[in-house]
């Protein structure tokens, strides 16, 4: 009796232990909706038998080797080891079968009307809805250029680039009024992270993607849930265990008006079926520094966060709604109406929120839009504008043929209203990853392209050139001329170029010169009397007035 309750005792704790570091480590959610939950349902059936059948295959071995005579040698009962391992199968034949069934449930064939409704389109006017910007806050930072400034902000950190690395997540985010983006250190391994646990991760990165400037933020308490941490402070396990129900889907960093770090963890709700048509009804907000956590309803979500839909979960929404249209069997024969968002897309700060766009152009064409979207990544709110034109791919080769003896790259591009027409911008990188020069193509006509060593330039460029080809809606821009003392003047070098910036007297605007305007500038002072015609803030002319 005793011997038989220590090996029933001892076979439930190994198995509950392999269960249980499965858990563990991988970190199923406990909701009847995910795959993944039935998976680790399986797992354990498998083991639990696994481990009863090989038990009793040990203690037979065991006791046939105690046994002295025939008549003693004991008969291996297969009844009762053929019993569990039946029911184990059948339980796992019943999962499969039931995951095919909820598939076919859910599959696109009967619900195409469903998964088109995925993402909702409204039609807008995008003269009326997006607003002109103006040109210092433009981003000219991608994800690939914000990457190699934080590399170069950490190298510069003697203290740091020692213990720490650099997490790859860069979120675009608007941090008090400007688009940014921002990632969190991480630990470089596991002997830096026992040298350091106790204090946390002490800094973020961020990126202003208008000027390129870089800043690393240290903390005076440091991050210390991050998906570099270890044991209950690592990101998945303290969601996990807090949240065993949800079902996960982005988890992405961001920072609060005041700087303080959270992360952002979407939560996957299923719109068809029984676990098809994922969507997002709310996310769960933690405090990386203190691991102190929050659900909130999709509705509910504070306005400071920027990013609760993950862009490749709105991409694959996006080519749903384009591709069924008119039903399933369109989508395939006669595709009468069938659109498909383009290979790519970025991303556009309005009204305090991070918008992702793309265009919409049909499957049966691969040169041109028939429109885009701009999809609010905190809201899911998305709007149409029917604005036919250059795919983007085109608008980037026609960026880069103006720039083709210098063999620069083009970032994907940024839709903007530039005075009252739809107009890609992109920066244009050397083959270091640096950018050296940006560019405005007209959506409609792209073989209208300004270039230009500063945004201002570019903007220049383009406006002259819309004029020349007699562009009926293009701006005015008359250069104006102004005259006054020079109150202040400074000097950069701005992507290989020195740039000088003039403040005058009793004047708002700082008016930037290249130093190739004149060779006086490299002697100029305050007090200097000078006379200058301007294009905007850029200065075409400079004259330096006795």
């Amino acid at each position: 009796m005793k011997k038989s309750f220590l090996s029933i005792a001892l076979k439930w704790a190994i198995t509950l232990l392999v269960i249980g570091g499965y858990y563990y480590f991988v970190l199923p959610p406990i909701n009847f909706q995910s795959k993944d939950f039935w998976f680790f349902v399986g797992f354990a059936i498998v083991v639990g038998v696994g481990i009863n059948a090989f038990a009793q295959i040990l203690e037979f071995i065991k006791d046939n080797k105690n046994a002295t005579e025939k008549s003693k040698i004991p008969h291996f009962d297969f009844g009762s080891f053929n019993k569990p391992v039946k029911i184990a199968l059948i339980a796992v034949v019943a999962i499969i079968a039931l995951s095919a069934v909820a598939s076919i449930v859910g599959s696109q064939l009967f619900n195409a009307k469903s998964y088109r409704d995925l993402i909702i389109f409204e039609d807008g006017n995008f003269i009326e809805e997006v607003a002109e910007i103006s040109q210092d806050q433009i981003p000219v930072v991608d994800r690939d250029t914000a990457s190699r400034l934080g590399q170069r902000k950490l190298g510069e950190m003697a203290d740091l680039v020692s213990q720490f690395e650099i997490e790859e997540i860069y979120t675009q985010i608007n941090y008090k009024g400007k688009p940014v983006r921002v990632t969190p250190l991480m630990y470089g391994d596991i002997i830096k992270w026992i040298n350091n646990r106790s204090e946390g991760i002490p800094a973020y990165i961020t990126v202003d993607m208008t000027t390129q400037e870089t800043e690393l933020v240290r903390l005076e308490k440091g991050i210390k849930y991050s998906e570099s941490e270890y044991f209950m402070r690592d990101l998945n396990r303290a969601l996990r265990f807090k949240y065993p129900t949800k079902i996960f889907d982005n988890i992405s960093f961001e920072i609060d008006d005041e700087g303080t770090p959270y992360w952002v963890a979407s939560v996957i709700d299923f719109k068809i079926g029984f676990w098809s048509g994922s969507d997002i009804d709310g996310v769960v907000i933690m405090n990386a520094q203190t691991g102190e956590s929050k659900y909130y309803k999709l509705e509910d979500v504070p306005s400071w966060i920027d990013q609760v839909f993950d862009s490749d979960m709105i991409e694959q929404h996006l080519v749903y709604n384009g591709k069924y249209r008119s039903g399933f069997f369109n989508s395939i024969f006669g595709q009468r109406g069938v659109l498909q968002p383009t290979d790519g897309y970025n991303y556009l700060a309005l009204d305090d929120d991070v918008y992702l766009y793309t265009g919409m152009t049909s499957v049966t064409s691969d040169e041109s839009n028939v429109g885009f979207v701009l999809v609010n990544l905190r809201t899911k709110e998305t709007k149409f504008y029917t604005i036919p034109g250059a795919e983007e791919y085109s608008a980037m080769s026609s960026a880069e043929g103006q720039v083709q003896h210098l063999s620069y790259s083009s970032t994907f591009p940024l839709l903007l209203n530039v005075s009252d027409r739809p107009t890609y911008f992109m920066s244009l990188k050397d083959s270091a990853g640096l950018v050296k020069m940006y560019a405005f193509v007209d959506v409609n006509q792209y073989q209208i392209v300004g270039t230009g060593n500063t945004v201002e330039s570019a903007r220049a460029d383009y406006i002259s050139k819309l004029k020349k080809e007699n562009v009926s809606d293009a701006p005015e821009t008359e250069d104006q001329e102004v005259e006054g003392v020079i109150a202040g003047i400074s000097s950069a070098v701005v992507e290989g170029n020195t740039t000088y910036y003039i403040k005058l007297e009793n004047d708002a605007n700082v008016y930037t010169v290249l130093v190739t305007k004149s060779d006086l500038l490299p002697f100029a002072k305050s007090g200097d009397r000078v006379k200058i015609t301007v294009s905007g803030k850029t200065v075409n002319t400079i004259q330096f007035v006795e």
